[in-house]
């Protein structure tokens, strides 16, 4: 499969005098530079007819003419599993995914994932880089995600992730009573001697968190944290770097301790969590297409609402 492209459009006096790659930038926003200036480069897109570089001049009144053929990314498969959808429109996908699906296929995980999903439910979304995929949920991380249902979409909401016009608002429990929120402002790369984990590091991209806290226990708290930027494991590694663990996170969570004489429920519930307690609440972004800046909630999942209710429970039998 692949999708065919035929635009035109004739250069603004206002543009005259400037590189083609930049012209054809600001004529054909919807698609990013890099694959624009591939498309010179291949005599995709022309200037009156003719064949030029990306760095050659463009004047006014000339009539740049892009055909080119989008080809399908990768080779996957289709499959027909269930998505929450939240919002559907013809640009756009905002799904609420559960705990246990991966995001992209990748070793130990080549199929069964949520852009095999996405193939099944929106089969031209293969004409779209990674399926329309622009931002991730670690496998056992809930809540929202968008996905890119067009070239233009995607293009436009990769600008947005960069420009971090984007909210993405996550709820998690940690470990430790929290006293106040706060800003953490630190660099995350891949960890020196375990290539699986992410950690603190000089060498590491930037990375910062704005946490408050939503409410105290007697050993825990649920707290909100707003991504300013979207490394891996951000969250999960940030709190764990202030000493506030994601409760059930296996890779970064650290020492398992529980409240004294907390009830068999709660200690049980606590042991055996099964994910690290994160859940991706609020997303807000500027639509792809009509340039309105829209927004979703989706609601805390069943297992962490009956972590919260136990941490509830254990808070008022004891400070009543």
């Amino acid at each position: 499969m692949s999708e065919i492209i035929q635009l035109s459009a004739e250069v603004p006096s206002e543009l005259g005098g400037q590189r083609l790659d930049q012209v054809a930038a600001h004529l054909f926003a919807e698609y990013s530079r890099s694959r624009l200036s591939s498309w010179i480069k291949d005599g995709r897109l022309t200037v009156d007819g003719a064949v030029l570089r990306p760095r050659d001049i463009v004047h006014g009144g000339s009539l740049l003419a892009l055909e080119a053929e989008h080809e399908a990314q990768g080779e996957w498969e289709a499959q027909e599993i269930e998505l929450d959808i939240v919002y559907e429109d013809d640009h756009i996908l905002v799904i609420n995914k559960p705990a246990g699906l991966v995001v992209h296929p990748a070793a130990g995980h080549a199929d069964g994932t949520l852009l095999n999903a996405l193939l099944h439910h929106v089969p031209d979304i293969i004409n779209v880089p990674r399926a329309g995929i622009v931002h991730r949920l670690d496998k056992d991380t809930t809540g929202l995600m968008v996905v890119a249902k067009t070239l233009q979409a995607q293009t436009n909401l990769v600008d947005q992730l960069q420009r971090r016009s984007v909210s993405r608002v996550y709820e998690c429990i940690v470990l430790g009573v929290v006293t106040a929120g706060g800003k953490i402002d630190a660099s995350i790369g891949r960890h020196g001697g375990q290539r699986q984990r992410m950690a603190v590091t000089e060498g590491g991209k930037p990375a910062i968190s704005h946490y408050r806290v939503l409410e105290r226990f007697r050993l825990h708290t649920h707290v909100r944290v707003k991504l300013e930027t979207g490394r891996t494991h951000q969250i999960r590694v940030h709190m764990a770097h202030v000493n506030f663990p994601l409760i059930g996170d296996q890779t970064y969570g650290g020492r398992f301790r529980i409240p004294p004489a907390a009830s068999p429920t709660l200690v049980d519930a606590l042991k055996t969590f099964p994910r690290q307690a994160l859940h991706a609440r609020f997303l807000k972004l500027i639509h792809p297409a009509t340039g309105e800046t829209i927004g979703w909630e989706a609601p805390l999942p069943d297992d962490f609402v009956w972590l919260l209710s136990l941490l509830k429970q254990d808070r008022s039998d004891f400070i009543g």
